[in-house]
């Protein structure tokens, strides 16, 4: 998983001097400029502030990041938290990277590390209140899936950097230490993340939108391990290429919204993991 560590930090220092890491994009499909603009820097991890496709501007903002960036630590396997309390805080950057101020949760709406990898918080302020204040306009959670070499570019709070890559496709089972993810997206090589980027966006080249959450990727090559996550193949054998990273879909939260905006993890075709 791409939390912080001490291990990541001495590759990471080589590639700062790059500034934004970016994939060769052919000529004919430019890929739209993505910033660091309404990314949320965390103390282990990156996330981003975010809305639902219906959301409306007097509603409570939310911050995206990993189930496994959540404060309490590493959630176990089947564990799902809904309507937490939470103090959590982070700091909210421009599209350069620079500070615009500090953003608080005062709950979990939902966090998982079971079938998905992901926690949405609720922030104190409004989208309103942010936008007045700093600007900021959320980046809107997709409604579907993206496609097979669909243009991608994963924007880290972190290390306020970004990676600029492709899907390569979709992993039906992602397997980690004792956790496993369901329609994983493997980027193709471009997409080298590191340690410190769990959580940032998978935004859509095309439209902006939030098409996914970057989590984790193999590290030693070493098969379904911690930070060695392999692939679940249709008759249970397992392949692991290190180097590989992979996120999480996020069009699963629009599957499971009422009318007021509110998740049902019991509507008809929610896809999010139960308690």
């Amino acid at each position: 998983m791409r939390v912080r560590r001490a291990l990541a930090l001495a590759a990471a220092a080589v590639a700062a001097a790059t500034g934004v890491l970016a994939g060769p994009t052919s000529p004919a499909q430019a890929v739209a400029a993505t910033t660091l603009a309404n990314t949320i820097a965390l103390s282990n991890c990156s996330a981003s502030l975010v809305r639902y496709p219906s959301s409306v501007s007097s509603d409570r903002a939310m911050m995206l990041t990993n189930g496994h960036c959540y404060e309490g630590g590493f959630l176990s396997a089947g564990q799902v938290l809904v309507n937490r309390t939470s103090s959590r805080s982070g700091t909210l950057l421009n599209s350069s990277g620079g500070s615009l101020g500090t953003v608080r949760a005062d709950r979990v709406l939902y966090a998982t590390m079971t079938g998905t990898d992901v926690t949405l918080y609720r922030l104190t302020s409004t989208y309103a209140t942010l936008q007045s204040r700093y600007g900021a306009t959320a980046l809107t959670i997709a409604s579907a899936k993206p496609a097979v070499g669909a243009s991608i570019a994963i924007p880290s709070s972190y290390w306020k950097r970004i990676w600029n890559c492709k899907v390569d496709g979709f992993v039906g089972q992602l397997r980690e230490g004792e956790w496993t993810w369901k329609d994983s997206i493997r980027y193709d090589a471009a997409c080298d993340t590191i340690h410190g980027t769990s959580g940032s966006p998978i935004v859509s080249a095309s439209s902006g939108q939030i098409v996914g959450i970057n989590n984790t990727g193999n590290d030693d090559g070493e098969m379904c391990t911690l930070n060695n996550p392999c692939e679940v193949n249709a008759d249970g054998t397992t392949t692991a290429v290190q180097g590989q990273s992979y996120g999480q879909e996020t069009y699963w939260f629009t599957t499971c919204l009422t009318s007021t905006r509110t998740i049902d993890l019991n509507k008809s075709g929610c896809l999010l993991t139960k308690p």
